[in-house]
């Protein structure tokens, strides 16, 4: 092997192994900054509002509905819910309405370092990223940075820049039901809106609800709410 190609092998696995393990090791204390998502939608004229708080500045009732409607098995999983993943491919490859399969952890992996769009590389650097912070930030700070930078509206991520948009309170404050209606909307939110739901968003908000309720009866936050 010629002496530029050790150093082209060399620089692509510094990249590759140690930049995501150094990245991963200064977020577990710093506020990840803006991404490539956020970035994105300031282009495409959506501007950006965004607050950190720290977990315990947001309320409970918000951790319960985002776990009950995006990741209930938050608290079991190390990153992959491979009963989830069968379910969505089994879903997909009858032809039903796709659904996906992405835990709390791979969402926040891709929100935090990666871009939006789906390819097989991001998937690959997903999962690896998935695996770093797993280890290296636990479930309370992968809630933490996830709660602060998931997509809630056009412009506005993270739970206090939504809840004082959307309901003129602190993320602190946020009711069952007004927890109910952000977790609601995550998988559109440049087309529902939390405010002023539509017929289907309110039952989805509903249900979202009273599974939060079960989510809190069986313990299923453990992980994260002390």
């Amino acid at each position: 092997m010629g002496a530029a190609l050790k150093i082209v092998v060399v620089a692509g696995l510094v990249v590759f192994f140690i930049g995501p393990v150094i990245a991963v090791a200064v977020y577990r204390f710093v506020p990840p900054p803006v991404t490539i998502l956020m970035i994105q939608r300031v282009f495409e004229g959506h501007g950006l509002d965004r607050r950190w708080v720290a977990l315990d500045d947001i309320s409970p009732n918000l951790v319960r509905a985002v776990i009950a409607a995006e990741d209930a098995r938050f608290c079991e999983h190390m990153g992959f819910d491979v009963e989830a993943i069968e379910k969505a491919m089994t879903a997909n490859a009858s032809g039903k309405r796709l659904r996906g399969g992405s835990t709390i952890s791979q969402q926040t992996a891709k929100n935090v370092f990666l871009w939006p769009q789906r390819d097989w590389v991001r998937k690959g650097l997903e999962a690896w990223f998935t695996g770093l912070i797993e280890v290296g930030w636990g479930k309370r700070r992968i809630m933490e940075v996830y709660l602060n930078t998931i997509e809630f509206g056009p412009g506005v991520y993270g739970a206090e820049a939504a809840a004082r948009k959307t309901f003129g309170v602190p993320a602190s404050k946020l009711t069952p039901t007004q927890a109910a209606r952000l977790a609601a909307i995550l998988p559109k939110p440049l087309g529902w809106r939390a405010a002023t739901p539509g017929p289907y968003v309110q039952r989805r908000a509903g249900a979202i609800n009273r599974n939060a309720r079960v989510v809190r009866s069986e313990g299923l936050t453990a992980c994260v709410l002390t």
